[in-house]
């Protein structure tokens, strides 16, 4: 089987959800034959210097996953997309890029965080394009890793604030912009988070059927995931 989870927003002050992850990875994961992370693991990754609770436990588990023969694939979402190559190698994960095609049940699937369907969000996008540099992440990664730290609970906060401000529809994903993605990549099926709004939309594209999954976020109670039985 294949398995997708998004939005878990890992972080030392929710330690049920971390141990709800630790327990899914210890369980159904390890009868898994693939199992995908579409971002925002974590609520903030400063840099893969940063073992700080819970990462050194997460690196761990992640690696006694793929040491058993799982392979994890991972996307960066809006909270977590300084993770790096040192995150990669010493958990054994693979790094997706925004945009992934796969094939799954023999129909085309593409696979994105979510946070760049979200268009009509015209600030975060504009900090999302500067924040994705090479310039930006390398001034940020220079800086000490307490400074980092300190620096991540402040936006966090700064970001919770925000939100208060924006509408719902602000916030949500565009559908122009879902078809004209899922027409540039040739598929009639899309899997995303970020949103934390759960649901399976269907719609017609170019005379198709086409399928929209959303991820659900997880919470102190544990959280839902995505399974496609592989038929091969």
């Amino acid at each position: 089987m294949i398995l997708f989870i998004s939005d878990l927003h890992l972080s030392f002050d929710k330690p049920k959800i971390t141990r709800h992850f630790v327990h899914f990875l210890q369980t159904k994961a390890r009868r898994a034959k693939a199992v995908y992370i579409l971002g925002d693991l974590f609520d903030a990754w400063v840099g893969d210097d940063d073992f700080t609770a819970p990462n050194a436990q997460i690196r761990r588990e992640l690696k006694r996953l793929t040491d058993s023969g799982v392979t994890v694939y991972i996307q960066r979402g809006n909270r977590d997309f300084l993770i790096g190559e040192r995150f990669a190698r010493g958990t054994g994960v693979i790094l997706l890029d925004d945009y992934a095609v796969i094939d799954l049940e023999g129909e085309k699937t593409l696979l994105t965080h979510g946070d760049l369907l979200c268009s009509d969000d015209i600030d975060y996008q504009a900090f999302r394009a500067k924040s994705r540099t090479s310039e930006w992440q390398q001034n940020v990664l220079s800086k000490p890793l307490w400074l980092r730290l300190i620096a991540a609970r402040w936006y966090r906060l700064r970001s919770f604030w925000h939100k208060q401000k924006k509408s719902n529809y602000v916030m949500d994903v565009n559908q122009t912009t879902v078809e004209n993605l899922m027409r540039k990549y040739q598929c009639t099926r899309l899997i995303h988070g970020h949103t934390h709004r759960p649901a399976l939309h269907e719609f017609n594209l170019n005379g198709k059927k086409a399928q929209r999954f959303v991820l659900s976020d997880w919470n102190n109670d544990g959280g839902e995931v995505l399974c496609f039985e592989d038929k091969k």
